[in-house]
């Protein structure tokens, strides 16, 4: 139900009320002694008298309920013409609380390449199977994995005009997981890495990359030595951006570990996997 009010309908109805008490008291000017009801609506304050105390003639109850019913009247007209604007108000600041922030990453627009110094935080997993190369090994090793990583663009959009067009990117990755065949052994590593990130004008950002780091292992004879290993990683893959700052990826990626001849045997683990994941930009 919606309440209006307006000042030409509150002396239309005003008027009428004051014109019905106006003439109770003209009726009661003729006729003094008049009925008792009318005689509390038509009291008159006197001038206060100073005979030694202030004494005053009191308003009677009916004149008392008429005057607070027309004052509640003018106040409901007030409170209905403040309505709206209160409302709508209110509504916006609740609205405009609620719109979630969005951090610009990009630099003309979704897929047209990254802001310089944009970063972003990812979780990858996945697994893989081990093979013998022309790097040395001699079993082959399955191993099962996940990552952390932290990157940063590290300049403007190169290339612009061309096919190759993108953004240079600094990562931090530290890795662990475990190998599953032929025994069962754990690993950890640490690994900057360089990627590129090619800017397709879409939502679909492929990219490759490479990165040197160290390790930690329990995997053992014949092909590494225990415990302290180097790493070298390499892979592409391609960044699906399901929200303007948050993507799904998916990599296929080369590892390889040895200890650089420090100790023996030193023939090295060979592997090749399948990594998901998710990255948020910020």
């Amino acid at each position: 139900m919606k309440f209006t009010f307006d000042a030409r309908d509150s002396h239309s109805v005003i008027s009428p009320i004051i014109d019905f008490f106006m003439s109770l008291y003209r009726c009661q000017s003729r006729f003094p002694s008049g009925d008792h009801i009318l005689h509390g609506l038509n009291q008159k304050l006197e001038a206060p008298k100073f005979s030694g105390e202030m004494r005053s003639r009191a308003i009677g109850p009916r004149a008392i309920f008429t005057i607070s019913w027309i004052t509640t009247l003018m106040s409901l007209g007030a409170a209905q013409a403040q309505l709206p604007a209160s409302g709508t108000n209110s509504v916006a600041g609740v609205n405009l609380a609620l719109e979630p922030s969005r951090p610009d990453i990009w630099q003309n627009g979704v897929g047209q390449g990254f802001k310089p110094g944009t970063k972003s935080i990812s979780i990858n997993t996945g697994a893989g199977v081990g093979f013998v190369s022309f790097l040395g090994g001699q079993q082959h090793h399955d191993l099962t994995f996940a990552s952390l990583s932290y990157g940063r663009m590290i300049g403007s959009v190169e290339g612009q005009g061309h096919w190759y067009r993108g953004n240079w990117e600094v990562r931090g990755e530290f890795f662990g997981g475990a190998q599953f065949s032929p025994s069962t052994e754990w690993f950890v590593g640490l690994t900057p890495h360089l990627r590129y990130n090619f800017a397709t004008g879409t939502r679909w950002i492929p990219y490759f990359d490479g990165g040197a780091g160290v390790s930690a292992t329990s995997i053992g004879p014949p092909d590494l030595s225990h415990y302290f290993e180097f790493n070298l990683q390499a892979g592409a893959g391609v960044r699906w951006f399901i929200r303007d700052n948050v993507a799904l990826d998916i990599e296929a990626r080369y590892l390889h570990m040895s200890c650089a001849g420090i100790n023996q045997p030193n023939l090295g683990l060979n592997n090749v996997n399948g990594m998901v994941g998710i990255s948020w930009f910020f």
